[in-house]
């Protein structure tokens, strides 16, 4: 079953079929075995010396966390913060605790974090363990330390928690995995401090969350990006190893480009004979697809670079919050 298969299942109303229905339970079961091990006090959080920012989903698939990451790294630094990143470093194939150095491999420690650490470069630092990664951080003179993904990991004790979800496929059916998308239950909501909205219309109690592209920059050059309405009319390939492609691609259509679509799995290691399609096409991509595409660039490689936009009120919150851990 390929993940369109299980899209039309999370989220076109598509019956699951018996075996996925069956490990719900399995599933939940699992789940509360794990968080009953840290609210029974049998296994404790470990608290870092600077407050803990967790930024994290209740779906399986792409969100919008890295970009909210990104614009909190800007708006932190704006307001007199030195932040750092911790991550999982999904996708990557490090098992020991790694400090990203300016030149991250993907391959070693995921796509995500290579992408942070090469936009922003600040201390980014990716481990299985998290706490064990966050104490590197600490010796990069961090005062704040943002974990891209981890609500669902509370190994690492947190001061704020902000969940991103999808505005435009929310909760899909409703149903946890696999027979659904939640990670966790709708409930968990509750308890965090703050809930992203990424797209579509915000509920109340939301704070709404765009993502804009409109520019494009050729892989193999650091030349000026240039507008994305050069496409316009034209046909180009689209490349999306991400956790929701059809945002890419939408995204691209929506500029009057006609979209050749190929969707890989999240975190996939695109090679170069991923991009090989027989034709002389442009070929397009996200930021976090080009930083596995580095080494093989070419003149019709191109990179979309998004930036999430939220309220300025939104990190005016987070730097009061900050302030009085």
């Amino acid at each position: 079953m390929n993940q369109s298969d299980v899209d039309r299942i999370w989220y076109d109303g598509e019956p699951a079929p018996f075996w996925m229905r069956a490990l719900v339970p399995v599933y939940r079961t699992l789940g509360a075995f794990i968080r009953l091990s840290w609210t029974s006090g049998l296994r404790k959080p470990v608290r870092m010396r600077v407050p803990v920012v967790v930024i994290g989903n209740i779906t399986a698939g792409g969100t919008g966390k890295t970009p909210l990451v990104l614009a909190m790294i800007d708006a932190l630094r704006e307001r007199g913060w030195k932040p750092g990143v911790v991550s999982r470093g999904y996708g990557g194939s490090a098992d020991n605790p790694i400090l990203l150095d300016d030149f991250p491999d993907p391959a070693v420690v995921g796509d995500e974090p290579a992408l942070i650490r090469r936009r922003t470069h600040v201390p980014v630092a990716i481990g299985r363990n998290r706490p064990e990664a966050a104490r590197q951080l600490l010796e990069q003179d961090v005062d704040v330390i943002l974990a891209d993904d981890g609500l669902q990991n509370p190994s690492l004790a947190r001061d704020i928690e902000i969940c991103v979800i999808d505005g435009r496929r929310r909760f899909g059916n409703g149903s946890l995995l696999p027979a659904g998308p939640l990670r966790e239950s709708i409930d968990r909501l509750r308890q965090v401090d703050l809930v992203v909205c990424n797209g579509g219309q915000a509920e109340p109690g939301e704070i709404h969350m765009a993502l804009q592209g409109d520019q494009a920059q050729r892989l193999d050059t650091a030349d000026a990006p240039r507008n994305l309405a050069m496409f316009s009319g034209s046909t180009v390939h689209a490349i999306a190893a991400i956790g929701n492609p059809r945002r890419f691609f939408d995204s691209l259509g929506a500029h009057g480009i006609d979209v050749i679509e190929h969707a890989f799995g999240d975190h996939h290691a695109l090679t170069r004979a991923d991009l090989e399609f027989g034709d002389e096409l442009p070929i397009l991509m996200t930021e976090k697809d080009a930083v596995k595409c580095k080494g093989f660039a070419n003149p019709r490689l191109w990179v979309v670079p998004v930036a999430a936009v939220l309220p300025v009120a939104f990190f005016d919150a987070i730097d009061r919050k900050l302030r009085d851990c």
